[in-house]
């Protein structure tokens, strides 16, 4: 099985390759790249691709690793004992288990994801580094032992809020998706609005990029924001002159609120717009 993107999903041959060596020589993929560059996106189309089901692990700033194995309620088993619950003579009963036990568990091949592992304390990966490279782990409240029956495909991703340990990327296979260009980027829009005229994809390709080129822009514009803005360009069949034959006085572009997402950008493109006008009025 070879993954090399789908009807929906635009894969470099770089990233397919990647995808490819780190099933070969099963070790977990780390994805890395600007947020919006569909890191995300891409567990989602190795599974649909290759046919298996995802499950996915969404991380945040108070997930433990512990979490992804199992959790044992206590609490809740010591007051049902309170109550004479005959399910306390098992302790299974309040087990539950956590995405890697499902994923270990699995009578098929899954795609494991485990999304924006940055967001987690900087001892999260290393806790997880024994049961992603031996694919098992113990279970103390029950005595067992889980086993993988079958080795999931692994993607990790991370927009680089963190650093993570060299222990825990050494047992990665690593992988940046830059930026897409110009080309790639008219695939990823026609995936995404097969129906767009060629003239509006060219002139707000321009916008976008040269918003992205501007100095010191905090939130540089993503490509889902693109496709977003489209979206909204199409909705509104705004004619394609209104992008073409815009007033270059004025940097904000139409429906700029798909595009720029915080009032610091807002105000450099308004300051760029005045020094424009000055300039030109001299």
């Amino acid at each position: 099985m070879q993954f090399k993107g789908t009807k929906t999903y635009i894969s470099t041959e770089d990233l397919s390759l990647a995808v490819n060596a780190s099933v070969n020589l099963e070790k977990p993929l780390l994805i890395k790249g600007e947020p919006g560059t569909g890191k995300t996106m891409l567990a989602q189309e190795i599974a649909s691709s290759l046919k298996v089901p995802l499950i996915e692990w969404n991380i945040k700033s108070t997930t433990k690793a512990q979490q992804g194995l199992y959790e044992y309620d206590a609490v809740t088993r010591l007051r049902d004992s309170q109550l004479g619950d005959e399910r306390v003579k098992e302790i299974s009963n309040y087990i539950e288990k956590g995405k890697l036990w499902e994923a270990f568990q699995s009578d098929e091949r899954v795609v494991l994801l485990i999304d924006e592992i940055d967001k987690a304390d900087i001892e999260f990966p290393n806790d997880l580094l024994q049961e992603l490279d031996r694919m098992e782990f113990y279970v103390y409240e029950t005595k067992e032992t889980i086993k993988a029956k079958h080795r999931p495909i692994v993607v990790i991703t991370s927009n680089n809020e963190k650093e993570l340990p060299d222990a825990f990327l050494r047992r990665c296979f690593f992988h940046y998706i830059s930026f897409p260009d110009r080309e790639t980027m008219k695939k990823i829009v026609k995936v995404h609005h097969p129906k767009v005229k060629e003239k509006l994809v060219k002139e707000a390709l321009d916008i976008f990029f040269d918003v992205r080129k501007v100095p010191g822009i905090k939130k540089k514009p993503s490509t889902s924001e693109l496709v977003d803005w489209l979206k909204l360009l199409m909705a509104d069949d705004l004619p394609d002159e209104i992008l073409k034959n815009r007033d270059p006085s004025k940097a904000i572009p139409p429906l700029y609120g798909a595009l720029i997402k915080n009032e610091q950008d807002v105000q450099l493109l308004e300051r760029l717009a005045f020094m424009t006008r000055r300039e030109s009025n001299k």
